[in-house]
């Protein structure tokens, strides 16, 4: 589910499932976790995370056990880890990254996006909530009224809006984000290691306990079990707030 590849100091990590366009499961997170791991280990100066096929990757595979509370623990710990990777991290995104796909792309240090590309986070469609580290870093790349239409309205964001406010790096495909990743391994390491601990650190911040149980509430409610029913159905969920 998972494809890495390496040309000299750039290691290209793959979310290989195009089929399912790209859900993302429990193996895939913990192949995810492997390969950064490896790249890192293998002397990798810049690490570029893409999709095969039409779309980044769709979110979270809503088949499978992800609305369990392990499922989010797993996920949370992938996004710091990507983050927390002393070489930068660029996320080749193409089509759609949707959910746990943007959140995967806003761990990466800068995103590539193709033309027309759209990314959003629909959990309120689905009775479910993002991390804290989600919110506050969705604030720090587009804004904090961008990012209130994006979680309380669950409105999309393109690629090129995705530009004008900073979300999106550049506008090009796979091969333009490996281009640029291998100019930047060329880059002085420990130079560049600063400069993410610095950049990185004020999302990093440690959520209050009321703030984290709120959003577990969430991911325990009445609303997330109809939300998964409605989706089953086939029909719009119809939310009571308990």
């Amino acid at each position: 589910m998972i494809r890495s590849s390496r040309t000299d100091a750039v290691v290209t990590i793959e979310l290989n499932r195009a089929d399912k366009r790209n859900a993302l499961n429990a193996d895939m997170l913990s192949g995810l976790s492997e390969a950064f791991g490896e790249a890192v280990d293998g002397g990798a100066r810049a690490i570029v995370l893409a999709g095969r096929g039409p779309v980044f990757s769709a979110g979270a595979d809503l088949s499978g056990p992800v609305y369990d509370l392990g499922f989010l623990d797993s996920l949370m710990a992938l996004m710091e880890k990507i983050e927390s990777v002393p070489v930068p991290v660029l996320a080749a995104v193409n089509g759609a990254a949707i959910g746990a796909g943007l959140q995967l792309a806003m761990a990466a240090d800068l995103r590539v996006l193709t033309s027309g590309t759209q990314v959003a986070i629909p959990a309120a469609k689905l009775g479910v909530a993002v991390d804290e580290w989600t919110i506050r870093r969705l604030v720090t790349l587009v804004g904090a009224g961008q990012a209130r239409n994006i979680l309380l309205g669950c409105e999309t964001l393109s690629a090129e809006r995705g530009l004008e406010l900073g979300f999106t790096n550049r506008i090009g495909d796979l091969a333009a984000a490996q281009a640029w990743a291998a100019e930047i391994s060329e880059l002085a390491p420990l130079t560049l290691a600063h400069y993410k601990l610095v950049l990185n650190a004020e999302a990093r911040e440690e959520p209050a306990p009321e703030r984290i149980a709120a959003m577990q509430r969430c991911w325990t409610s009445e609303d997330m079990k109809e939300a998964r029913a409605a989706r089953a159905a086939k029909r719009k969920p119809v939310f009571h707030g308990r």
